[in-house]
């Protein structure tokens, strides 16, 4: 029960709410996935997971993905500058809500996502993040199973 593809998915692990759905992606097409981390965590003993545990920093873990990842794979990441980096590789990015992040967009999420961050340091936005639900989850395993028939079919 091998990759019969050399696609792959990358999943930026720390805080991931959406490895086990990435899983059931990844088995149905036979792809390898790795997750990757700061720390050990309980992941499924499984032929196609690759656990990768990096050192701690900021960066360390975004650092390793993209030394890897290459045209026709998917990053799996709420981590915009990362989701950049990725595209800027060609390949895929997809953060966890199913928001897929693509060259036309990712220039205004990285803007927004600088707005916000100023917006927090000045004390003027408290950064509350909304809740991540089902239907988060749902858009999310639409939006990787969209990426990986585009793939497949070489668009």
């Amino acid at each position: 029960m091998w990759a019969t593809t050399a696609m792959q998915i990358y999943i930026d692990a720390d805080a991931c709410p959406v490895k086990d759905e990435a899983l059931r992606v990844a088995e149905r097409h036979q792809l390898v996935i790795h997750y990757v981390s700061n720390a050990w965590m309980r992941l499924p003993e499984h032929p196609l997971v690759r656990r990768s545990i990096v050192a701690d920093g900021p960066d360390a873990a975004d650092d390793w993905i993209v030394e890897r990842i290459g045209a026709g794979d998917i990053a799996v990441t709420q981590d915009i500058p990362l989701a950049a980096r990725c595209l800027k590789k060609g390949a895929k990015a997809i953060g966890n809500t199913g928001r897929p992040f693509t060259d036309a967009s990712i220039g205004m999420a990285l803007a927004m996502r600088e707005l916000s961050q100023h917006l927090r340091e000045t004390g003027e936005s408290r950064g509350l993040n909304a809740a991540f639900t089902r239907a988060d989850r749902s858009r999310f395993l639409e939006a990787l199973e969209q990426a990986v028939q585009t793939i497949k079919r070489g668009l």
